[in-house]
């Protein structure tokens, strides 16, 4: 009589990251999906959120910080959907201590965080992982956060908090669960980018850590991230040699990851094995889920959002940002130099890809394309040539080193879609790609790095002096760090940032702006063309074939 055959245990993991409190959309889509694999008895179903969901949509920003008493939008759509973990991210932190900790107690699934460390214990603040059974599977999940917060976030809203480093808060707590929980599988599930080369590093931590925990800590078997917005699937070899499969997926729920496990068993049942495999769903090819689920929050949020500012007399489109001046970044100088009122320079960055506000009325609703984030405004000191600095790095990030007048202006790379298409994409974040407002310069494309950015003069006529020291107007994320504009760029130390602090605004950005356009009732939106690419026969013709290339849909509405 042959010996009975135990078929494999199959496992199924749902992650997302980065939402950016999409909602009302990107979530329906992929919580009808969950619902259909909760439909089928052969496989455990996990899902998992890598954080980043309180910032970024008016849903969020709603319950955030204007129906602060009523149940959380995303804590309510989440526990809808079923998920199982999620970690924070760093954009979650930026909502603020009492709006973090209110959605925390309103998640029906822990959130974790086993390096957000309460100083007054000396424990993890949240969870640092969870057990999970599925098919009479122990998984354990273990969850990170990138510890680079106080690079972004001001310290008011983390107080009594630490973000300790992630490869060694990795290693002893795998340590713990492997001796008190004896799991099947271990799950990093880490608000962490890829690459440690392409983000903060200083001697204490890496922003990026992924990587660099699959690789030098033994016991994951998956590791579920997010945070860099880049879509990826890779495979890495821990110490012991075990491969770890390592999924990202991108920003807003455009995508979603999937990995299948399937547990290999022998004529015991005991299991001798794993096979993991990943890939990568695009949201907007799911079924549309049409749920009342949401229907009062989502009422409540649209008579919000639908709420009138002020009108716009023409069109403001974010993509012209990319090519030179524009009216719509030179709309954020503005209103910077306005807050603050002793800043003689405003550095400002593209917060979005490819926002539109069209002539008409203006609703709160586009106040959130026109500023993406919560970010407060802080004056700076900084000296002319520490601005000179960043503006290399700035355009270094932004623009490559033209040989030819065939060459692309923008950074940017390619890559074939499911479909089979070719797209292209910015080769670095754009909100990093900083211009200025009060000075007068050239970026000349054909010279390198440190040599590009020729400052001519303030924009009222009077002299620049790189030894001057100058107010300049920054956002708070820039102003501690984030993008390293700053620090490797102009060669400030991290610590030193705080002082070079004079003033702050109160409330985020978009609040500001919002009162600042009531105030005015019409907008005349105006282009201060205080800087060009040179040389000008080259640039003008690659900023035309660029934007064909990143808009091809859109782009006969870029003028330059």
């Amino acid at each position: 009589m042959s010996a009975r055959r135990y078929p494999p245990i199959h496992l199924k993991i749902v992650h997302t990251s980065d939402v950016h409190g999409r909602v009302l959309d990107a979530l329906p889509k992929i919580c009808a999906y969950v619902d259909s694999l909760r439909e089928r008895s052969d496989l455990g179903l996990i899902v998992t959120d890598a954080g980043d969901v309180l910032q970024g949509h008016p849903a969020a920003y709603y319950y955030n910080y204007i129906d602060t008493v009523s149940p959380h939008i995303v804590a309510s759509a989440m526990n809808r959907v079923g998920y199982d973990a999620m970690t924070l991210g760093n954009h979650d932190i930026e909502a603020s201590h009492s709006t973090y900790d209110r959605f925390v107690r309103q998640c029906s699934f822990p959130v974790l965080g086993a390096n957000i460390i309460d100083v007054s214990t000396g424990r993890p603040y949240l969870h640092p992982y969870t057990i999970i059974e599925r098919q009479g599977l122990r998984i354990a999940v273990l969850g990170l956060i990138t510890p680079a917060i106080p690079h972004w976030v001001p310290q008011s809203l983390w107080s009594g908090l630490r973000f300790d480093e992630m490869v060694s808060t990795a290693q002893r707590w795998v340590n713990v669960i492997r001796r008190k929980e004896h799991p099947d599988m271990i799950i990093g599930l880490f608000h962490s980018g890829w690459d440690a080369d392409k983000g903060i590093r200083t001697t204490d931590y890496d922003e990026d850590a992924t990587r660099l925990v699959a690789e030098q800590v033994d016991g994951f078997d998956i590791i579920l991230y997010g945070h860099d917005h880049q879509r990826n699937i890779a495979e890495a070899t821990s110490p012991s040699g075990r491969k770890v499969l390592c999924m990202g997926p991108t920003n807003r729920g455009a995508c979603f990851a999937v990995a299948d496990i399937y547990f290999d068993r022998n004529t015991y049942g005991d299991i001798t094995g794993k096979r993991i495999y990943g890939r990568m769903l695009e949201t907007h090819a799911l079924r549309d889920s049409i749920s009342p689920w949401l229907l009062t929050q989502q009422q409540a949020v649209e008579t919000y959002m639908n709420q009138e500012v002020a009108v716009l007399d023409s069109d403001l489109r974010e993509r012209e940002a990319f090519f030179g001046p524009s009216a719509f970044m030179s709309l954020i100088h503005e209103m910077q130099f306005e807050l603050a009122s002793d800043a003689q320079i405003s550095l400002a960055a593209p917060l979005s890809y490819d926002a539109t506000i069209h002539a008409g009325t203006i609703r709160i609703s586009d106040m959130f394309k026109l500023y993406k984030y919560e970010n407060l405004l802080y004056t700076m000191r900084l000296s002319g040539r520490e601005l000179q600095q960043v503006l290399e790095m700035s355009y270094d990030l932004w623009v490559g080193t033209m040989q030819s007048a065939s060459d692309h202006l923008l950074l940017m790379d390619s890559f074939v879609t499911n479909r089979g298409n070719i797209r292209w994409e910015l080769r670095n974040m754009a909100f990093n790609f900083d211009a200025a407002a009060g000075i007068r310069y050239t970026v000349d494309v054909t010279r390198p790095y440190g040599q590009k950015v020729n400052i001519l003069g303030m924009e009222d006529g009077t002299p620049f002096h790189p030894d001057s020291i100058y107010l300049v107007a920054v956002n708070s994320y820039r102003a501690g760090g984030g993008g390293e504009l700053l620090t490797r760029g102009a060669g400030i130390e991290l610590d030193e940032l705080p002082s070079r602090v004079v003033a702050s605004t109160a409330r985020d950005m978009r609040y500001y702006l919002i009162e600042m356009l009531r105030q005015r009732r019409t907008v005349r939106p105006t282009c201060r063309r205080n800087w060009q690419f040179v040389p000008q026969e080259w640039t003008v013709p690659a900023a035309t074939r660029d934007s064909l290339l990143l808009f091809p849909q859109r782009a006969e509405g870029w003028q330059h």
